[in-house]
């Protein structure tokens, strides 16, 4: 298991160079004049010129990326002072560090995406077990006729609907927010529980329909019927067989819907006004503040990495032939 994580994490690595490589080309080394962006409206050249000089833009492109990757790992120096790693850059708009600004939002996003997972997770893997199990019963009836009504439902059009239900008409819970979890569990709980509904009600209803599926599935595989073909209780074939492996497919597609959960914490935090990397994004992106955008970019690349890297562990728990692939 080890040289598995380890092979895994220096894939990510290498992975992780090379979207901060294409990152850096994309913007930085792009026709556009990086240098008016950062000196803004009615900029003159002599204050173009120095800032070509502060970002090192008069420098070739091979120094250039050099610096922002370096910079990374060891820290840049600015005309205004150093930037500790990992440094990347300076807002053009607020003048901030942009790593010291994406650690303050990141969190809250971070709260979203994590709790979202772990809800649909449970409720949608749960709720597909239970129809599973009691297969054509109203209960398998219900689960299923109520997955397929909530994913048609989106982000956009749930979340003002649960607004006004449970904020605006009948006051039970205040507007979202966020508290930081080591300030106060049950605050940072009740202040995102809306967001965090909302976002994983989607989700749910897709793992519920995959849950049960893949379930049913593996209760006709062979090992499953010499099993009960040995007289062993349902339950117990159930559990110790069946269910293991239907995890397979379902840890397969959540690997791949990280980046789509991530995507969906944004939409969620412009829904409810939260100021997350979402947020930050579309400021970054409205406001041409390139460095902004290139550090938002690069921290959701890490991050989604890193969960895949988590799935990739869990993927091979529960398959040990993925070890030795």
């Amino acid at each position: 298991m080890l040289q598995f994580i380890v092979r895994r994490t220096i894939g990510a690595l290498v992975t992780l160079f090379l979207i901060g490589a294409a990152t850096f080309f994309l913007f930085v080394a792009a026709p556009s004049d990086y240098a008016s962006l950062a000196c803004g409206k009615d900029c003159s050249p002599a204050r173009l010129e120095d800032i070509r000089e502060a970002l090192g833009l008069n420098l070739p492109i091979a120094q250039q990326f050099w610096d922002f990757m370096s910079g990374i790992v060891t820290g840049r120096d600015f005309p205004d002072g150093h930037c500790p790693a990992p440094c990347l850059g300076e807002s053009f708009y607020s003048g901030d560090l942009v790593w010291d600004t994406i650690k303050d939002r990141f969190p809250l996003t971070l709260s979203l995406t994590v709790g979202s997972a772990v809800v649909f997770l449970i409720v949608g893997i749960g709720a597909g077990m239970l129809a599973a199990y009691k297969r054509g019963s109203v209960l398998d009836k219900t689960a299923t006729g109520a997955s397929m009504v909530l994913s048609s439902f989106q982000i956009y059009f749930l979340g003002p609907i649960a607004l006004t239900i449970f904020v605006y008409s009948t006051g039970w819970m205040e507007d979202p927010h966020y508290v930081p979890f080591t300030d106060n569990p049950l605050d940072w709980l009740i202040g995102l529980s809306i967001p965090i509904v909302v976002l994983s009600t989607i989700f749910t209803a897709q793992y519920t329909r995959m849950a049960r599926s893949s379930l049913i599935e593996q209760l006709s595989e062979e090992h499953v019927r010499t099993a009960k073909a040995k007289g062993m209780p349902q339950r117990y074939v159930f559990f110790r067989y069946a269910w293991r492996g239907s995890l397979i497919p379902i840890v397969t597609v959540f690997g791949i819907d990280l980046s789509s959960l991530l995507g969906g914490a944004v939409v969620t935090e412009l829904t409810f006004s939260l100021n997350g990397i979402g947020r930050l994004a579309v400021n970054g992106a409205t406001q041409k503040d390139l460095p902004l955008t290139m550090g938002v970019m690069l921290v959701g690349a890490c991050a989604i990495l890193f969960l895949n890297i988590i799935t990739d562990i869990v993927y091979a728990w529960i398959d040990p032939r993925i070890r030795l692939s």
